[in-house]
């Protein structure tokens, strides 16, 4: 057999092809006895059908190309091999991915997460929205896979490796995403596909429906074509999760609030309660809060996708196309908890030099509160994608394409309430508290005084808070490419082009708040039908500590709506709230806060291809340079706040703004970026690979918006935080090496290795400086409220002290709608309260990364057996120091950690069945005072499908089948600040292809 039909028969240098085998549980085949294809022997072709011909097209992409590059492309039309593209990715070498709500959604590759991989479409820079948890700018330019049903993808291109005509943006890659085109398939075809998942969920069994269809038709001797393609999918699912807020570190000889007694003269008296306490020189972080956090997740989805393709001549193909996906999430969150005052502690540690608690306790006075909380994020994400594309190509060799787009992605709330709120509730009656961190599942548990026990009876409302947000980021672009191919001769072709990209990002958000977290509403007057009280350790089951003796034995549905509309017509949280203002509209409030973003960018490019014969086959170099010039502009509305008050111990709010106004502040930069690509075979059925290139990211969206903003609530004694955007930032800048070597040694196998080294500049870090702002003054330090703490006496509680500041000076009182005092404002003379602020800025510092990409894929001859291996190695010069507090500067690069894949797969016949394990190690996620990792995570899959006739066939598929668990702490292994059960998710259906 010639070398050219071996090489098309089967060929792949990584897992992307082998993905597409090891993941593919919907596809229908036509197979005979022998292999998963029907081969037909005709001289040098080799004609496969079936599963295997989605790996015969993903080969010829990755063998073919120029460059590090892997694909994933379908088997046939409306058959990817994922239900969702993230988790398709994650198979790839070197890709990871990141989960929300238990799904994939954004990727990592070679060690650098989302915001550093530019995600495609149809090779257009799509938008990107999304919301935050609270009220902060979304910060990640990245796509989220989530937002597309993987039925209407014909393929995904991972380039690893720059190259002059790709858009910039991506330092870890460039990953194009590909829809089907119907003139690429003549005549008349479709498919359509029924499916029922079963998710976790903790109220019973719900099973949803996913429903996918695709048509493609060509007409008048295949010269226009129309592709309809449409899907939709409903998941319900249930999440549980221990979460945790951490103090920052302290060193163990300091002696104030928040840190660890150290002898009798401490002011809390009791040194003696704390067992190994660490060091003069270890580091330790305190447990500031933790609760359990059990969630509802109901998502809908649609997609839709429409394209018309008109080829009036050979030379010439007109394309439009339209995509459509709305993404709709309603996530609702019952949460129990604590809190600590670092007053009447005891602890046990372990050793350093960054030590870890064993577990952490406090006991109080009556009045304590175990907070219960009720959360509603209920989202929708709907983007639009317009575009046209004309291409010409004359018979002499040029070619001329003109591609054009406008697309928008635009998120808001679908509730009235706002886009994240959160309800508090209690029960003030906590006598003691303890959290243990030596099991998975941190173990919390309390002890009620009499007549406060865990019952709905026993629950008052407290302080909540209602988020408004919103962001819509549009891209138009329009690109000309020019081309020309050559009959002979050492250059083979010559290419050239502009683009030309505007993106306008808009977010804004605003906060109606009521900070009465001291309780309003008696527990005789709200309704005990409001919190339905659920057992903890069923719901929480999963991780070991889940269900010690131990644990808090209940948490509370709770009943949010209702408890709005009570709160609402007895106090006004909505209609009158402490902080913020009404739109008028349920609880929604007015936009305080409004960034703007304005980049534009043209980008001009020539690239250069060259073929000559060297060694056994011809070698190619790809010689390309790309030039980009951005301008930034920035426009924020920031509120000046009015003024403060102090509303409980630990919390000054700050006043509702008495003015807003727009500030504008621009930047820009330029960048020359070469790219360099050469292969070679020096040998039959081995191919080497070598490329250099520069690439860029863009700075975050967070951190370019301006506007000088503080957070809500300050702290009287440290804590109190604010910050700005820099739209003058410089992008990151990569300096790539890549290089690699194939072998071929059997028709369906393969060996290969990769190593690639980045250095990275332009790193983005943020300067902080102490400074008051607004000439917001500090009324926990003033003079009303150290007056009124010294007539309560030191163990009153803060409604006691500010009943004694209404005595003493009335007119400092902050006084709610009903007139009733809720805190004591800051005064003129009062001491000036000091804010963390915070600035993004380029520093000098560079970091160098580089790794080894290993791969095997060996077929075990006709019967119909594979594996499939692939391994990952990232190392970095920069790490993270746990053992050094945050007064010392430090710098690394979050998310590199090794990655690897291993899939046993069955194809033969009519049946197909495989298990894949993905495994991704420990990670720094991120860091500021203290740093994030999250610790190592493994899956496993497996999917089967039996095509019962021709294009008739049914599959089944099973997600994280063993319910891994995930898991992440700070400097020490004890400092756990998440730990979430891990649970499977299941789905079978039919699928139809004519």
């Amino acid at each position: 057999m010639a070398r050219r039909s071996v090489r098309n028969a089967f060929t792949f240098m990584t897992g992307a092809s082998a993905l597409a085998m090891a993941a593919a549980p919907q596809a229908a085949m036509a197979q005979d006895d022998m292999t998963a294809a029907s081969e037909v022997e005709d001289e040098n072709v080799i004609i496969v059908t079936g599963i295997r011909a989605s790996l015969q097209a993903a080969a010829d992409i990755k063998r073919e190309a120029q460059g590090v590059v892997d694909a994933i492309s379908a088997e046939d039309i409306g058959k990817f091999p994922d239900t969702n593209l993230a988790e398709s990715l994650q198979r790839i070498t070197g890709v990871s991915i990141d989960r929300n709500s238990g799904e994939g959604s954004t990727v990592t590759v070679r060690g650098f997460g989302p915001e550093f991989n530019l995600v495609l479409l149809n090779g257009r820079q799509m938008p990107a929205s999304g919301l935050g948890s609270c009220c902060e700018a979304p910060a990640s330019r990245s796509f989220d896979f989530a937002n597309l049903a993987s039925e209407g993808i014909a393929a995904v291109e991972v380039y690893k490796s720059g190259r002059a005509t790709l858009p910039t943006g991506g330092i870890g890659s460039v990953i194009n995403i590909r829809t089907p085109r119907p003139l690429d398939r003549p005549g008349l075809q479709g498919s359509v596909a029924a499916k029922a998942v079963k998710d976790h969920t903790f109220d019973g069994t719900d099973i949803t429906p996913e429903l996918s269809g695709i048509v493609s038709s060509t007409f008048a001797d295949d010269t226009v074509g129309i592709l309809l393609s449409g899907s939709y999918q409903r998941r319900k699912a249930s999440l549980a999760q221990f979460n945790a807020g951490w103090r920052e570190g302290y060193l163990g000889d300091e002696n104030n609030w928040g840190s660890l007694p150290v002898d009798e003269n401490d002011w809390r008296g009791n040194y003696d309660r704390t067992e190994n306490r660490p060091g003069p020189d270890t580091v330790y972080q305190v447990t500031q809060n933790a609760g359990y956090d059990f969630t509802t997740i109901d998502r809908e989805r649609f997609n839709g996708q429409a394209v018309l393709q008109v080829a009036p001549s050979d030379q010439v193909t007109a394309t439009i196309d339209y995509t459509f996906s709305q993404n709709t999430i309603d996530a609702r969150t019952n949460s129990i908890g604590v809190w600590f005052n670092h007053d009447q502690t005891s602890s046990s540690w372990t050793d350093g030099p960054a030590a870890g608690p064993n577990f952490y306790s406090e006991v109080f006075g009556p009045g304590k509160d175990l907070a219960i909380t009720g959360a509603v994020a209920a989202n929708r994400s709907i983007n639009h994608s317009l575009g046209g594309n004309i291409a010409w190509e004359h018979p002499s060799g040029m070619r001329w394409e003109l591609d054009a787009h406008h697309s928008t992605a635009t998120s808001k709330p679908t509730s009235p309430y706002g886009s994240n709120i959160a309800v508090g509730a209690a029960i003030y009656g906590v006598q003691s508290q303890t959290v243990d961190f030596t099991q998975d599942m941190p173990v919390i548990s309390v002890d009620m005084y009499p007549g406060s026990e865990l019952d709905a009876s026993n629950i008052r409302p407290a302080g909540n808070s209602f988020r408004n947000a919103y962001m819509r980021d549009e891209i138009n672009q329009i690109a000309l490419k020019g081309g020309y191919d050559f009959d002979a001769g050492f250059i083979e072709s010559l290419d050239f082009g502009a683009t030309y990209t505007s993106n306008k990002v808009r977010s804004a958000y605003g906060v109606l708040q009521t900070d009465s977290w001291g309780g309003t509403l008696s527990a005789e007057d709200t309704p005990d039908s409001l919190f339905m009280p659920r057992d903890l350790p069923a719901d929480l089951s999963g991780m070991s500590g889940s269900n010690d003796p131990a644990i808090i034995p209940t948490y509370f549905g709770v009943d949010t709506v209702n408890l709005i509309e009570l709160l609402d017509s007895q106090i006004g949280i909505c209609t009158t709230p402490w902080v913020g203002t009404p739109t008028g509209t349920g609880c929604l409030a007015e936009y305080t806060v409004d960034r703007r973003i304005t980049e534009e960018t043209i980008a001009p490019y020539i690239q250069s291809t060259h073929v000559f014969d060297l060694l056994a086959d011809e070698a190619h170099l790809r010689l390309g340079l790309r030039y980009e010039a951005t301008d930034v502009k920035s426009s924020a509305l920031v509120p000046v706040p009015s003024g403060t008050a102090i509303v409980s111990f630990n919390e000054i709010s700050i006043l509702d703004p008495v003015s807003s106004d727009f500030s504008t502040l621009k930047g820009s930069y330029d960048n020359w970026l070469p790219a360099i690509d050469f292969d070679m075979s020096p040998m039959d059925n081995v191919k080497l690979r070598a490329a250099y290139s520069h690439t860029i990211t863009r700075p975050s969206y967070n951190n370019l918006q301006g506007g000088l903003t503080v957070n809500s609530p300050a702290r009287p004694d440290g804590g109190s935080t604010g910050g700005s955007g820099n739209p003058g930032l410089l992008p990151y800048k990569s300096k790539n090496i890549d290089a690699s070597a194939e072998w071929y040694y059997d028709v369906a196998s393969y060996v290969s290795v990769g190593f690639f080294h980045k250095r990275v500049s332009n790193f983005i870090g943020t300067t902080t400086t102490q400074s008051p702002v607004f000439g917001l003054t500090n009324p926990g330090q003033g003079a009303v409220f150290q007056q009124a703490l010294a007539a309560a006496g030191a163990n009153a509680t803060f409604d006691q002290v500010l009943a004694e500041a209404v005595n003493i000076a009335p007119d400092a009182i902050l006084y709610n709608s009903d007139n009733m005092p809720i805190g004591i404002l800051g005064q003129s003379g009062d001491p000036a309260l000091q804010f963390t602020l915070g600035q993004p800025g380029n520093s000098d510092r560079t970091a160098k990364l580089h790794g080894w990409e290993f791969a095997i894929q060996h077929n075990f001859w006709d019967t119909g057996f594979g594996a499939i291996l692939n391994y990952t190695i990232v190392n970095s010069d920069t790490y993270y120091d746990n053992a050094l507090r945050y007064t010392e500067t430090q710098f690394a690069v979050t998310g590199v950690s090794d990655s690897a894949n291993a899939v046993l797969f069955y194809d033969k016949g009519p049946l197909q069945a495989r298990i894949a394990y993905n495994w991704r190690d420990g990670f720094l996620s991120g860091y500021g005072l203290d740093p994030f990792y999250v610790e190592s995570y493994g899956q496993f899959d497996a999917s089967a499908s039996f095509e019962f006739t021709e294009g008739l066939t049914a599959f089944v598929e099973g997600i994280n089948i063993t319910n891994a668990d995930r898991k992440g702490h700070m400097r020490n292994d004890q400092t756990v600040y998440f730990a979430a059960p891990g649970y499977a998710r299941y789905a079978a259906g039919v699928r139809l292809n004519f």
